[in-house]
């Protein structure tokens, strides 16, 4: 095989990189899996999480590309703030979530092999959320004879281009783009038993200082289904299965499309523990079923949430 020329080693290396930096940033990819996302609490309550994340498997890309054993590793840190509001008589929430990611990466690209290590803070993720009915704005004195029934909600999930990025380098941590994701969920409780699904897709604005600066990446809108089966074991302690399908979100560089529309299946494992009134930790699993293209990563996490405030 011959040597491959400079131009089209940059390209191969590109199209890794661009799924590098997919499987980089957990916060609001189609990826992640969140049960009871539009469950109800009290007015006025407030969270803080911090949690940690571990991410490792394939990138997978066009097989017809030279890149062979790409590989990466991502460990995350998560520290984010959220609070329960009254919006027209629904309960809703806003949060902000901040990610540091630590990615090493590796892959062969015409024999040779290559890697990179990239450090710096993800992209600045925002969320609002309003439950449209079966979720009313309460107390925490009326919240204490709620009793769930259905509940159907709609969020925005908005990430902002703060991440580290440098137009010199193929893998950054930051993603030089704003991203829009509209999502509406339907929760239903049949005892100690709830059935959730969610569908959402997800916008994205052009990266025009993609590497080597000077190039446009454009990706199409990403498309996602998620369900949830969860049960409660006691007041204190709930456990739930989860899966999500996304498919879509093929890229292009300055209106070159690449082979990399995306048709996967995730599965994962969620188990949250009320420690005190105040503090409660939650584990979480997830890995792939069935990946076309972008990512084939299996994920660990541990988050560790404080709640106070609407009168605790």
């Amino acid at each position: 095989m011959g040597v491959m020329r400079p131009h089209a080693s940059r390209f191969c290396m590109a199209i890794l990189a661009g799924a590098l930096v997919f499987a980089a940033l957990p916060c609001a990819r189609a990826q992640q899996m969140e049960p009871r996302t539009y469950a109800n609490a009290p007015i006025g309550l407030n969270f803080l999480i911090a949690g940690y994340q571990y991410s490792w498997g394939d990138v997978l890309v066009d097989p017809s590309l030279p890149i062979k054993n790409a590989d990466a590793k991502v460990s995350t840190f998560l520290l984010g703030y959220s609070r329960v509001l009254d919006f027209w008589g629904q309960s809703g929430t806003l949060a902000v979530l901040v990610p540091y990611a630590i990615l090493s990466a590796n892959g062969a690209v015409e024999g040779e092999a290559k890697s990179v290590t990239r450090t710096g803070f993800g992209d600045l993720g925002l969320r609002w959320s309003v439950n449209l009915l079966g979720a009313p704005a309460l107390s925490l004195k009326e919240f204490r004879d709620y009793r769930q029934d259905t509940i159907v909600g709609a969020s925005l999930t908005v990430t902002a281009p703060t991440g580290q990025y440098d137009n010199t380098k193929l893998v950054n941590i930051g993603t030089n783009r704003w991203t829009f994701k509209p999502e509406v969920g339907v929760s239903k409780a049949l005892g100690p038993w709830i059935l959730e699904g969610d569908a959402a897709v997800t916008f994205y604005t052009d990266n025009d200082q993609f590497f080597p600066g000077n190039n446009v990446r454009q990706q199409d809108p990403l498309y996602a289904l998620q369900a949830h089966v969860i049960y409660t074991f006691n007041p204190k302690l709930w456990g739930a299965l989860d899966a999500t399908y996304y498919f879509g979100g093929r890229t292009s560089v300055n209106g070159n499309v690449n082979e990399d529309l995306q048709s996967n299946w995730r599965w994962g494992a969620t188990l949250a523990q009320s420690i005190d009134i105040n503090n409660s930790i939650k584990l979480y699993f997830s890995s792939g079923v069935v990946a076309r293209t972008g990512s084939d990563f299996t994920t660990v996490g541990i988050a560790w949430q404080y709640r106070w405030g609407a009168g605790l």
